[in-house]
């Protein structure tokens, strides 16, 4: 066969030995995947009708999903093939970021409580803040269609206000129904006539959606307290982190700017000028939003203070410190109006400010926002704008709301009923005692029994009903299992005045975003119902504004002359951290004694005499409730008495009771106290109460002494940890003298008291008494070691009245205490020499007048408890109450 000629091929160089190698050619590398092809092939379709933010389209039935939206396109592409490679461990940062951050939502629920939380204990719980990972893209174009928006739905809703408290010629001329406004919970007549300082509303809140139209629709709006801002910049500051190429490539707008103008406007509102001292109001540790508000006061640098710090005097509102009281001239408020002023509003609110309505009627503290705003929250209104727009502002509405039919329209509700099934029920008002409130509900879930009963409920009390048409919500993309899911989202977007009767919109907003991908999901998104939360990037075709709010280097200038302000609600509960330390500790030592004389007397180890002293000192201290048997006449019922007594559920003021008001104060200083000091208060408690009503409970006659005497030793070693906390490391300020001061206080009240009984029953020298007040002072091991077996009186004396060594000893607590309240108060030395000269001076007292027979010792011991119950007060009066030197202004 002829071989074919083989193809003309380049002529190579012969390879010469040196260039021969065994091992095969290197293949070529594999090309990088590309980021847009990925997230293209991740993307699940998003249901029909829908309009899908990733594609920047709305499906439709037997259409392919379009490709990524630019905006996507634009952020994939800026993290490249890494970046995409990394959205499962960066969704991870996310979640370690927001648990380093203590970022939560306190929700009421039966959900798992975070690490050191009791779900017995009836607080709210506290859930991780859900922060996903892809945040809300808005190209320019389309935000400055949403602030434009904005802006005109604030000017109307701050011209309804001054209309509504004014002329009323809206309600007049019937554009908002007068059963409606003025029949709404939270519309304050106390406010009617009334023209705050810087106008009715400071800030608003608006919850958007883009429906299928691809427009931008309102949902709801946020009038009287509006939450969010703070998880904004929490959002923010993680988000922008995890993708630092896209965020500096799409030129988003920050957000400090914002803030920044904000805190400068409600200054420039106020009576002081740029003097001003501006406070954030919270309801407290328990708000559901707690967290947000906290971190929101820190970072524009404003107080964060509850009702009871504040006190309004001659009209004007002051911040009780430590130093004096301290003027407020403005409050950002997260308090809902009806809990304001329970002079005024409601009389059982522990939340608000008692005068503070009359304040903000003189003009003396611009409240943001102002009281009696939360009724332009209720949906009945929706319909009713458009023509309000028509006849304050002269313009039609440039973004659309969702249709809503208010069922008070006997028309409407006619019309209507028939449909009942295509629409969402919502209520009109909020809860009050004359209006009622429920959950929305979507009525064509409903069988039609129930679809029955509900309009059988709407034709009973049609006014409390409103029907909202049924939208489809946007859908924003969700990282979850290597795909992107499309999850129904709802936008909240802030309008913030600029102090110049104008408005601002933050440049960003909280996106919500549904659990899971839910055919059913609507816009009624809440993160209190287990919604997720977004950051939302506003880009701009102008310049990125750099401001920044963030704290910024310590210069050793700064530092010079600091003054930190302690809040007089912070210093009252630090003052009673360490009466109920205290407290708690003796009780739990004299129990212990009291059991066991109790029991050697029952079995015939100790004489009878004891039992009167046991009962009293029982009853004098908390140990047993009024309605127990007297110790000589039931020995067994009163130790019944005295066991159960020891569960804080008891209503005794016991050992349990005193733990769990330890545990109180400690929860409202959780900023102040080191993890390890709260972790170790509350397991105490907890462990207490646990141990012993394993004990008690206990099948059988009767409980074992011995084990209920070891829970009683194991707390008292916990809480001699706990004043070792205090002791050691906590900082030696105002607030720790406080905490100190109390300890001294009830430790020399509590001794004195002890010890005058003992000797009023002429059992001090006795074996059993003198083993009793060893014992109570914690002095056993110091006595035996400095005068062995001896029971005489001087010798007992010196070491529990008159030893400045002892720090059990009334000479001890006395000097101390004397000591730490001349440091308390060195800036009115005149008033503390005063109160200080008619402090106890035990070691003054001369021993052998106290150790001969008369009444002379116990003379000088009440009248010692007396006196420190009358510092405590005084103290009260000054530092917490501020009823004592009232005329002391720190900032005016």
């Amino acid at each position: 066969m002829r071989r074919m000629p083989a193809p003309d091929r380049p002529a190579m160089s012969e390879l010469t030995p040196s260039q021969w190698s065994l091992l095969p050619d290197e293949p070529d590398e594999p090309s990088a995947p590309d980021p847009l092809v990925q997230a293209a092939s991740a993307a699940l379709r998003s249901r029909d009708g829908h309009f899908y933010e990733l594609t920047g389209q709305v499906n439709r039935p037997g259409e392919p999903q379009a490709g990524l939206a630019e905006r996507w396109r634009r952020f994939f592409a800026a993290g490249g093939s890494a970046g995409w490679q990394e959205l499962s461990a960066k969704a991870l940062r996310v979640q370690r970021r927001v648990l380093e951050d203590g970022a939560s939502y306190n929700v009421h629920s039966d959900a798992p409580p975070l690490p050191g939380q009791d779900e017995r204990d009836g607080t709210p719980l506290a859930r991780h803040w859900p922060l996903e990972l892809l945040p809300m893209l808005i190209e320019p174009d389309e935000w400055r269609d949403i602030e434009a928006g904005i802006v005109q739905r604030a000017r109307l809703l701050d011209a309804v206000m001054t209309d509504t408290y004014g002329e009323r010629r809206l309600l007049q001329k019937g554009l908002l129904p007068a059963s409606l406004v003025l029949a709404h919970p939270q519309y304050l007549r106390a406010m009617h006539g009334s023209q705050p300082r810087g106008g009715h509303l400071q800030v608003l809140a608006f919850d958007l959606t883009r429906c299928s139209d691809g427009k931008w629709w309102v949902v709801g709006q946020r009038t009287q307290a509006a939450s969010g801002l703070g998880y904004v910049l929490e959002n923010r500051l993680i988000i922008a982190q995890q993708f630092p190429e896209a965020f500096r490539q799409m030129a988003v707008q920050r957000l400090a700017a914002s803030y920044r103008d904000f805190i400068q406007a409600l200054t420039r509102l106020s009576p002081a000028g740029e003097r001003s001292r501006v406070a954030l109001l919270t309801p407290g540790p328990r708000n559901e939003t707690y967290f947000e508000q906290a971190f929101l006061a820190r970072y524009l640098g404003i107080t964060l203070v509850e009702g009871a710090d504040l006190t309004v005097r001659a009209d004007k509102v002051y911040l009780k410190t430590l130093a004096g009281l301290e003027r407020v001239h403005v409050l950002l408020r997260r308090v809902d109006d009806t809990w304001l002023d329970p002079l005024e509003l409601r009389p059982d609110s522990i939340l608000g400010v008692p005068g503070l309505l009359q304040a903000v009627r003189a003009g003396e503290v611009v409240l943001a926002n102002a009281p009696g705003s939360g009724w332009l929250e209720s949906p009945g209104l929706t319909a009713f704008w458009p023509g309000v727009a028509e006849e304050l502002l002269g313009e039609d509405l440039l973004l659309p709301a969702i249709q809503s039919w208010w069922c008070g329209e006997d028309s409407a509700w006619r019309r209507l009923r028939p449909r009942l099934a295509e629409f969402i029920v919502v209520p009109t008002f909020s809860a009050s005692s004359t209006t009622s409130h429920f959950a929305p509900i979507v009525a064509a879930e409903l069988t039609a029994e129930a679809l029955r009963a509900l309009a059988e409920r709407i034709d009973a009390d049609p006014t409390a009903y409103t029907l909202q048409a049924r939208v489809k919500p946007t859908k924003l993309p969700v990282w979850t299992r290597g795909a992107l899911e499309p999850r129904v989202a709802v936008l909240r977007v802030f309008a913030m005045t600029d102090g110049k009767a104008g408005w601002k919109v933050l440049p960003g907003g909280l996106a919500r975003v549904a659990p899971k991908r839910d055919p059913l999901a609507d816009a009624w998104l809440s993160i209190q119902r287990g919604s997720l939360s977004a950051d939302t990037w506003v880009m701009t075709d102008g310049e990125v504004d750099k401001t920044t709010l963030l704290s910024q280097p310590l210069q050793p200038a700064d530092l010079r002359d600091v003054h930190w302000t302690v809040t007089s609600r912070a210093a009252e509960n630090l003052f009673w951290l360490g009466r109920y330390t205290e407290r708690a500790e003796n009780s739990a030592r004299l129990a212990r004694h009291v059991i066991e004389a109790s029991v050697m007397v029952q079995r015939g180890a100790m004489p009878p005499p004891m039992l009167p002293l046991l009962d009293e000192l029982a009853r004098r201290h908390g140990l047993v409730g009024a309605e127990a048997p007297a110790a000589e006449d039931d020995p067994r019922g009163f130790e019944r008495a005295l066991l159960a007594a020891l569960l804080p559920s008891s209503g005794a003021h016991s050992v349990g009771w005193n733990l769990r008001a330890l545990q109180g104060c400690a929860q409202a200083l959780r900023e102040r106290l080191s993890p390890e000091a709260w972790k170790l208060i509350h397991e105490t408690a907890a462990q207490f109460e646990q141990h012993l009503r394993a004990v008690l409970d206990r099948p059988g006659p009767s409980a074992s002494m011995s084990d209920v005497l070891n829970v009683l030793a194991r707390a008292d070693t916990h809480l001699a940890a706990i004043t070792g906390a205090q002791t050691d490391r906590m900082t030696r300020d105002d607030g720790w003298r406080l905490l100190s001061i109390g300890r001294q206080i009830e430790r020399l009240s509590f001794h004195a008291e002890v010890l005058a009984e003992t000797f009023e029953h002429d059992l001090a020298l006795t074996e059993d008494g003198f083993a009793l007040l060893l014992g109570v002072f914690d002095s056993t091991i110091t006595y035996r070691a400095q005068f062995q077996a001896r029971r005489e009186a001087p010798p007992l004396l010196h070491l529990l009245v008159h030893d400045t060594d002892n720090p059990r000893s009334l000479a001890w607590v006395a000097r101390t205490l004397r000591d730490r309240f001349a440091k308390l108060a060195r800036h009115d030395p005149g008033w503390a020499a005063d109160i200080a000269a008619d402090l106890p001076v035990p070691e003054a007292w001369s021993l052998a007048e106290l150790a001969a027979p008369g009444p002379a010792l116990v003379e000088h011991l009440q009248r010692a408890a007396a006196q420190a119950g009358e510092l405590s007060s005084l103290i009260s009066q000054r530092y917490f109450a501020h009823v004592l030197g009232a005329e002391q202004r720190v900032w005016l």
